[in-house]
């Protein structure tokens, strides 16, 4: 990988991936060289236009314009947002196969650029997207990775900070599987600061309710289509989840994060990509971290791996 010019390509200018570079502009450092790319060209160099208009006011001294493929020879990391849009009432197991076609025009030339940096995948569903982009691309599956549930994490610890009066960032607590309708919270492992959520819970001395983390859990798995009722399309949260990713690869920061990764025995699993907590590095994933789930925290892991394993083994890739 070259750290050196910390280069990124998106690919998909939409919502979605506008999302990102305008969140990656203003955040500032993280790279230098944003390539935009869609299959929409004029959109693309209009976005890349706006974005340099408003460098003058952004942390950020970035080279930032519209390319194609062989761009992505030399670059860091490659973004996947491009792919059709979610619809009202879909869910996102109901896009793979439209997602999957579009994703066979795309890996193909990235490869072929020459390209040896990290996949990163945001298109949904992201933890079938990201498996397809792993074989389709035959790259090392530390190099291949999906945004997973890293953005339902984000939510989880805000509702359960609003919940305990209390910074999310001193919420320690992850969603897990599926980045769809069977993910779930390991309430087993929830800390606020360094004291565990169930023994307060447990604790008679307040009113916090196990009743009501079970109704955050679900707030937490709905919010998706919630948003996309009220304004059609989820793009802003996604966004800053990419961005937060991409600080943490190019950074070499070793921070963990809810990223869909391929499970090589890890929860008992193999071969499917899903949402779970890593150590994100340079190089990608350095480390799968294995919670100590419940019985029960385990059987409804199996169940959104099977969900994935499922839908995976029906395409004909």
């Amino acid at each position: 990988m070259n750290t050196d010019k910390r280069k990124v390509v998106l690919i998909g200018t939409g919502m979605v991936g506008m999302s990102f570079a305008y969140a990656l502009v203003n955040q500032g450092g993280i790279c230098n060289e944003l390539v935009l790319i869609d299959v929409n060209k004029e959109r693309a160099n209009g976005e890349a236009m706006d974005l340099n208009h408003g460098l003058a006011f952004a942390k950020s001294n970035m080279r930032i314009y519209a390319g194609d493929y062989k761009d992505c020879k030399d670059a860091d990391i490659v973004v996947i947002a491009a792919g059709v849009a979610q619809r009202e009432g879909e869910t996102r197991l109901d896009l793979l196969q439209r997602n999957t076609e579009v994703f066979r025009s795309i890996i193909s030339p990235v490869v072929k650029s020459g390209f040896d940096g990290i996949f990163l995948v945001a298109t949904n569903p992201v933890d079938i997207m990201t498996r397809v982009t792993y074989e389709l691309s035959r790259f090392g599956a530390s190099r291949v990775i999906g945004t997973g549930t890293s953005l339902d994490t984000a939510r989880l610890r805000y509702l359960l900070g609003d919940y305990f009066t209390v910074d999310p960032k001193n919420i320690h607590a992850y969603v897990i599987g599926e980045h769809g309708d069977s993910e779930f919270v390991p309430f087993s492992q929830v800390m606020l600061a360094t004291k565990s959520v169930s023994e307060i819970l447990a604790d008679e001395k307040n009113d916090y309710k196990i009743e009501d983390m079970q109704s955050i859990e679900e707030q937490v798995r709905t919010s998706a289509y919630k948003i996309i009722k009220a304004k059609r399309a989820t793009y802003y949260g996604i966004g800053m989840a990419i961005t937060r990713i991409i600080k943490a690869i190019l950074g070499d920061e070793n921070s963990v994060l809810t990223v869909s990764a391929k499970l090589c025995g890890e929860y008992d699993s193999k071969n499917v990509f899903i949402g779970v907590p890593c150590i994100i590095g340079r190089n990608g994933v350095k480390e799968i971290v294995e919670l100590s789930l419940t019985n029960e925290e385990k059987e409804k892991f199996q169940n959104s791996k099977t969900i994935l394993d499922d839908s995976f083994n029906g395409l004909n890739l």
